[in-house]
């Protein structure tokens, strides 16, 4: 589909391959990742899955997710991308998700700018959107420092562990 390598001065963002699956798995198993996440896994075969969804993305054109690494492809931080593609309207929902080791180092703040110009050059986007869990106060920091507007809240419009959770929906248009 759109594969991609792309490169700042402290990171490398690349195609998700097999040999990443212990490290998304040691991501989507991590309680502080999964707390506010909507996918998580308790074996590294479980997570199998995960890595057919990335590939599927890729094959039906519904998106893109990247490893995000050092520069050097040594060290594995997380990953990002887009889900939900729509080609029709133009749209798309960005998601990512980093090992706790690397929160608080600016790696959100550098590679969330290229993924978004990605969409928005490569794909062609006009509408980038982020459903935020409402409690989850860092991430929605962080979004709203790369310029996402806050929308609205869809009030416990989902369940997590039998309770209800409310999401808060962000967007960033080509044009803002």
């Amino acid at each position: 589909m759109y594969l991609s390598v792309m490169k700042t001065d402290k990171l490398l963002l690349r195609q998700i391959i097999s040999e990443d699956k212990e490290n998304i798995y040691k991501g989507l198993s991590h309680p502080d990742v999964i707390k506010f996440y909507g996918v998580n896994f308790h074996s590294l075969e479980a997570t199998e899955e995960q890595m057919i969804w990335y590939r599927e993305l890729e094959e039906n054109e519904t998106g893109i997710w990247w490893a995000i690494c050092s520069t050097d492809a040594q060290t594995f931080y997380g990953a990002g991308g887009f889900n939900n593609l729509n080609k029709q309207h133009k749209k798309a929902e960005i998601g990512f998700w980093l090992l706790p080791e690397f929160w608080g180092k600016g790696i959100m703040q550098e590679a969330f700018p290229l993924i978004c110009n990605y969409g928005f050059e490569t794909l062609g986007l006009n509408r980038i959107e982020g459903f935020v869990d409402s409690e989850n106060s860092s991430c929605k920091k962080a979004i709203e420092k790369l310029n996402f507007k806050l929308e609205g809240t869809m009030r416990e419009c989902e369940i997590k562990d039998g309770k209800f959770l409310s999401v808060d929906i962000y967007s960033k248009l080509k044009n803002d």
